[in-house]
């Protein structure tokens, strides 16, 4: 991407992110926790960097506006709707993949 100025990157890389969002927004039964367990960040993950983002900038929005924007709707009606209790096996899943975190800081 070394070919485009600063502007036409930036808006490239806000264009993947919004079909993201988009994907993610999509395939609501991919659950947050498979994301964590997989690939190490989910859309709460999102909502975090879009803070930091704007803190960076000078600009104030709070996690709940973030979670809003990469949910599409408040998180708590997001969760009620589609976020079941996470089963036996993927808490086993995420035990063993924070145990491997842990263990590959510590090694």
């Amino acid at each position: 991407m070394q070919q485009f100025d600063e502007a036409t990157r930036t808006e490239l890389e806000a264009a993947a992110f919004r079909r993201l969002l988009q994907h993610l927004d999509k395939n609501k039964d991919v659950q947050n926790i498979d994301m964590m367990i997989l690939a190490d960040f989910c859309r709460n993950c999102l909502s975090k960097w879009l803070v930091s983002a704007a803190e960076t900038r000078g600009e104030t929005l709070s996690y709940e506006e973030a979670r809003e924007y990469v949910y599409g709707m408040p998180y708590s009606e997001w969760k009620a709707l589609y976020q079941p209790p996470a089963s036996p096996e993927q808490m086993a899943a995420w035990d063993a993949h924070h145990a491997k975190k842990k263990a590959a800081k510590q090694g």
